[in-house]
């Protein structure tokens, strides 16, 4: 069995890097699991464990839908929180500009589906998790009061000319991404 997801891997440039240490620095005393900046990557698919025999099978269905994609561009800005602003679990930054993303989220899903992957129960919804809360927030009042200043920053673009499927190896100091195919736009 094997862990396994599609990404778009997300190259940090300086100001990304800036933006989230600020970020970082901002919650410092709270327990909070930050993704390292070179694990960033924005998840098309989940599968989770997987039997290996069904990879050439998920790496038939990427290569059918990756080949009607060209190259784009989206741009990612603002932060938010998914869970309620009283008890958030997940800070993550924003997608705009991110219709080719949702497209090729929705083309992916439909034909995994037909070969027995479910989908997700939720709409997808494109962003690049940078944090997960781990336990009650300690500064719970002062939390949106800090994320606030970042809603609508610019934080970087992104131009996508490759799609990959990952191997997730969770280790004690954080997972590690194995590169398990990559498929070009």
């Amino acid at each position: 069995m094997k862990r396994l997801f599609v990404a778009i891997k997300i190259l940090p440039t300086e100001h990304f890097l800036a933006i989230y240490y600020q970020i970082l620095k901002q919650f410092e005393n709270e327990s909070i699991k930050w993704v390292i900046p070179q694990n960033m990557h924005l998840t098309l698919k989940f599968f989770g464990e997987t039997a290996e025999d069904r990879i050439p099978e998920i790496e038939g269905v990427l290569s059918s839908v990756f080949v009607n994609y060209r190259p784009f561009q989206f741009h990612i800005e603002g932060i938010g929180i998914f869970g309620s602003s009283y008890r958030p679990r997940v800070i993550w930054f924003g997608i705009h500009q991110g219709d080719d993303i949702k497209k090729m989220a929705r083309d992916l899903h439909k034909k995994l589906e037909i070969v027995g992957f479910e989908n997700d129960r939720q709409n997808f919804v494109p962003h690049l998790t940078v944090g997960r809360i781990k336990k009650e927030l300690i500064h719970k009042r002062s939390f949106q009061q800090k994320i606030d200043p970042f809603n609508s920053q610019f934080i970087q673009d992104v131009k996508v000319n490759e799609v990959i499927l990952y191997e997730s190896i969770l280790k004690p100091t954080g997972p590690v991404y194995k590169v398990v195919n990559c498929f070009k736009l």
